[in-house]
């Protein structure tokens, strides 16, 4: 199969998956506090071909995502399963739903990945990883990031709406490091009058815990749609506050990279900062998406998505599934329209879509 590659040469090597839209959390900048889950999880051996077709497009980092993926029972297996995706193949095997009902698994295509190997990582609330970084990282997940937008513990939960979540989420974070799990990410999206005020604690935290610490600018993805530009903490306003703490050095970064990276002057300590509002890389962009219901998403701000778990309870072959998969890369957008007159809302919010 040829490289995946949309119509501006763009060649695309990053899959999120979102295992799951349900979440225990209720973030202030995500949701409404109302809403549940809105879209059925599919099994795992769904998901596993799905990431199989691509893997053998030139996919060589999948990411998964929810909702919180945690909550998926099973999510350990699924990882192993994931590893196995390598240019040497594997025979068919069984693998256990959530159920406990046990499915045939294909044979994997070959990845692409330089290395032999598929990098996979996960994005997580930290509720529930203490107890799963060590089996996680046995399984071989490659990398975790972690989502964290206060490290202080009353701010924490005005904002997760979840009462003493943060000595969970650090001891997850811990659990992290120790497992290896590295360099884990700590994820914060900052949203103004909420926790604008933390980035300098953070900046302490990044050094304290030996965690690269991303700030991420608010995106208009929320449930409640209240975004607007004067909510947005930029990039040169988080760099101006950092620097009131300490130097910081830009250090370079790849091509598709979405953070802006910066270490402290006297080498201690990395902070990101991801800037899709002021500062966006959407020409760089190298990612699709797939959602817990099995929707392929080419861009966060899509205003439509294209139905891949269809086509597979239509018979389709790997084949055939790689063919529609193409079709729908090449109606990739070229860019997001973020504060611009004619922007729309993406068709779901973040949590439904997957981060």
């Amino acid at each position: 199969m040829a490289v995946l590659t949309d119509k501006f040469g763009r060649a695309i090597t990053d899959l999120r998956i979102s295992i799951t839209d349900r979440c225990n959390y209720k973030c202030v900048y995500c949701r409404t506090g109302n809403e549940g889950a809105l879209y059925g999880d599919l099994s795992f051996s769904d998901y596993l071909r799905m990431a199989r077709v691509l893997v053998g497009m030139g996919i060589t980092k999948v990411r998964l995502t929810g909702g919180e993926p945690l909550l998926r029972n099973g999510v350990v297996g699924f990882v192993r399963e994931l590893s196995k995706l390598t240019p040497q193949g594997l025979k068919p095997r069984s693998l256990r739903n959530d159920d406990g009902t046990a499915e045939a698994v294909p044979f994997p295509v070959v990845s692409n990945s330089p290395d032999g190997k598929l990098d996979i990582a996960l994005t997580t609330n930290g509720h529930l990883l203490a107890d799963l970084a060590q089996p996680l990282k046995d399984a071989g997940l490659s990398r975790v990031t972690v989502s964290m937008d206060a490290v202080d513990p009353d701010h924490f939960a005005r904002i997760t709406r979840v009462p003493n979540g943060y000595d969970n989420v650090l001891a997850g974070i811990r659990a992290a490091r120790r497992a290896g799990l590295g360099p884990v990410k700590v994820n914060c999206v900052l949203l103004r009058g909420f926790n604008e005020d933390q980035i300098i604690p953070f900046g302490m935290f990044a050094r304290e815990e030996d965690v690269i610490v991303r700030f991420i600018e608010f995106m208009p993805l929320e449930e409640d749609r209240v975004w607007s530009p004067s909510t947005v903490v930029t990039l040169d306003e988080i760099l101006a506050r950092m620097a009131e703490y300490r130097p910081l050095v830009e250090i370079p970064r790849g091509h598709s990279e979405t953070a802006r990276r910066y270490r402290f002057e006297d080498g201690i300590g990395e902070i990101g900062i991801i800037a899709p509002v002021s500062h966006p890389f959407c020409g760089h962009c190298s990612r699709i998406r797939i959602t817990s219901d099995g929707k392929i998403r080419t861009c966060l701000f899509s205003v439509w998505d294209h139905d891949l778990y269809a086509q597979m309870r239509r018979g389709a072959s790997d084949e055939e599934l790689a063919e529609f998969i193409r079709g729908v890369v090449q109606k990739k957008e070229e860019r997001h329209h973020i504060g611009e007159p004619d922007f729309v809302p993406a068709s779901r919010t973040m949590v439904h879509i997957g981060g």
